[in-house]
């Protein structure tokens, strides 16, 4: 079985701290068997170590829109920050990849309200029913929406660095591809764990690091 994490943020993101040697050893490991680098508005990173260490690494990003957030997967190029989730998922599809929600109904974490979300529900590929790094339990409102719009779901780690990540993916048959992921997820079973307070600490101590002031 193949262990996925579809949300996870390198050294690239203002808040990430997840290295290169971080992803070749959980793939080494075993400890995960494919990975998207999903940092804030870049994919520069995740393009690089996709290069490195081939297609078990997925190129991703984590979009910011005036609504919150969306990731696009498989991508190509980068989509600029600031346009609107209607424009995000339109410039996702278009270059081939697939739109992934991320702590959706969340609002300490720039989730897309229900409103925002239902309005391109039609092309959403996957939302995340289950965060790891959760500060709001929205697990089972996404669940909910996921059925109601016969959307299918994954837990990731959304980890910001190495303490606390392979405890949440989603368990798949097969390799995951652009092409044969969301079947994949439709028959995937969801570990659904957490990467703990150090790992729901990284994002404000990186910023603070990268800052100079930690």
């Amino acid at each position: 079985m193949i262990r996925l994490d579809l949300h996870t943020h390198s050294v690239a993101s203002p808040d990430g701290g997840l290295h290169t040697h971080h992803y070749r050893r959980a793939l080494e490991a075993g400890e995960l068997d494919a990975i998207a680098v999903t940092d804030h508005n870049r994919i520069d990173f995740a393009t690089e170590l996709q290069a490195e260490l081939g297609p078990r690494i997925i190129v991703g990003e984590e979009i910011s829109t005036p609504a919150g957030e969306l990731i696009g997967l498989f991508l190509q190029a980068p989509i600029p920050a600031g346009l609107t989730p209607s424009e995000v998922v339109n410039l996702i599809h278009q270059q081939g990849g697939l739109v992934y929600v991320p702590h959706p109904f969340e609002t300490v974490r720039s989730g897309l309200s229900a409103e925002a979300l239902d309005a391109i529900a039609g092309q959403v590929d996957i939302i995340e029913t289950w965060n790891g790094r959760t500060m709001q339990n929205r697990g089972q409102a996404a669940t909910t929406w996921a059925e109601a719009h016969a959307v299918v779901g994954a837990a990731s780690s959304d980890a910001h660095g190495p303490r606390g990540w392979g405890n949440t993916y989603s368990q798949l048959a097969d390799l995951p591809t652009r092409h044969n992921l969301i079947t994949l997820l439709q028959g995937a079973s969801l570990q659904t764990g957490s990467v703990g307070l150090a790992g729901r600490l990284y994002p404000k101590l990186h910023r603070l690091r990268k800052l100079g002031l930690h």
